[in-house]
């Protein structure tokens, strides 16, 4: 059972020469990362508590003009604790109490910037098209009881966190959002984005929460870079990802909730190539287990009725400007990926490749723009005959 696997790597290694896996190795994930040193009490804490922890760290070529902009970040993968069928209030509070404890790790290795999975507080249930019980996870982003917590852990251990909730917009008639809430170190909010994307694909069918975001692509100062959050299924979407390059993102977070069956052959390359293209580093983080649900649901993939949708796979890793990439966390653990980054590495990338120069952004532009058109007609090219276009095969 693919549920069983512990991660791409193991298998790798378990089967491979030393020799030819340096070289696979290289072909998969570019070139090879120094591991971090991270402290005793981290490593104990973490097999205390069944927490996959690894650490890889990205370097840039020095400078003589610019000093390193070394930032440590977090990626926390993890699976519900409670039941489904529990009260809400516990579910929330197991969750809330399990991060609590991650984080703590987190900062014992010195991170610096921290990002949880999708909608962390809550199983992945807008599968179920149930609005009760479900409805009642959402919060608000500025005062909710969640983004308290992470304003509490913000301050205390001087990191900023990245918190995607359900939201709920009190201001606009209890109208929920798929969102991220940004806390700088200080604790104080910085702000919040929305997922831009929303899925409409068998059991994913979340436009029966909510709809797509009417915040565009905002990116966020912290003390260590600019940072922005492109949520779940917008990975799929490569103009979402050249936007917050756009508006200046250096560190791209992509908290997700995917299952094997859909996505697993893409997950390590997506936002993989992203980090390439844009010149930037890219997070991919994804929850991991399988969440059993009360009463059964079907979808519009023909399967029968079932209560649950299958396995989260977990696979969370950091992608380089330069191509290059980790191993990913377990497929069935909770995990903390710790990854330093040198952030010179954005711009060397950007001279070396040349993309920003060659992109040719006006020529996509009016692309976009006559696609967009409600009568628009593709300028497809055919063969001409007696001057009568048609398809050459005809």
């Amino acid at each position: 059972m693919a549920e069983k696997i512990e991660s791409l790597e193991s298998i790798l290694e378990k089967h491979i020469p030393e020799d030819d896996l340096r070289y696979v190795k290289n072909v998969l994930y570019g070139k090879e990362l120094r591991a971090l040193e991270l402290s005793e009490h981290a490593k104990s804490a973490a097999l205390e508590t069944n927490l996959d922890l690894k650490g890889f760290a990205f370097t840039a070529e020095p400078e003589d003009l610019r000093p390193p902009r070394i930032v440590r970040v977090g990626l926390v993968q993890n699976a519900i604790v409670a039941p489904t069928d529990a009260p809400i209030s516990k579910q929330r509070d197991e969750i809330h109490k399990r991060i609590r404890e991650i984080v703590s790790i987190a900062a014992e290795c010195k991170v610096n910037i921290i990002c949880f999975q999708e909608a962390w507080t809550m199983p992945f249930a807008f599968c179920t098209r149930e609005k009760h019980p479900w409805c009642q996870f959402a919060e608000s982003a500025e005062t909710g009881p969640t983004t308290m917590l992470c304003s509490e852990l913000a301050s205390k251990y001087n990191m900023a966190i990245i918190s995607p909730i359900l939201e709920r917009d009190e201001a606009h008639g209890d109208v929920l959002w798929n969102t991220a809430v940004v806390i700088s170190d200080t604790g104080l909010v910085m702000g919040k984005t929305r997922k831009n994307h929303i899925p409409r694909v068998g059991d994913f069918n979340e436009s029966t929460y909510y709809m797509e975001s009417d915040l565009g692509h905002p990116v966020f100062q912290t003390r260590w870079g600019k940072i922005a959050v492109n949520i779940c299924y917008g990975r799929h979407h490569p103009q979402n990802w050249m936007a917050y390059g756009f508006n200046g993102a250096e560190i791209v977070f992509n908290p997700s909730a995917t299952i094997g069956d859909m996505s697993e052959p893409v997950w390590p390359i997506e936002a993989r190539c992203a980090a390439y293209c844009n010149n930037y580093f890219t997070c991919a983080i994804n929850r991991v287990g399988t969440e059993t649900f009360p009463n059964e649901f079907t979808s519009g993939d023909k399967k029968p009725a079932h209560k649950d949708f299958g396995y989260f796979y977990g696979s969370s890793y950091v992608a380089g400007p330069d191509g290059s990439r980790t191993p990913g966390l377990s497929r069935v653990k909770d995990g903390l990926l710790v990854t330093e980054m040198d952030l010179n590495l954005c711009r060397q990338m950007k001279d070396r490749w040349g993309f920003r120069m060659t992109q040719r952004l006006s020529l996509y532009a009016d692309t976009f723009y006559w696609a967009a058109q409600p009568d628009f007609v593709p300028p497809v090219c055919y063969e001409y005959s007696q001057n009568t276009a048609k398809p050459a095969s005809q």
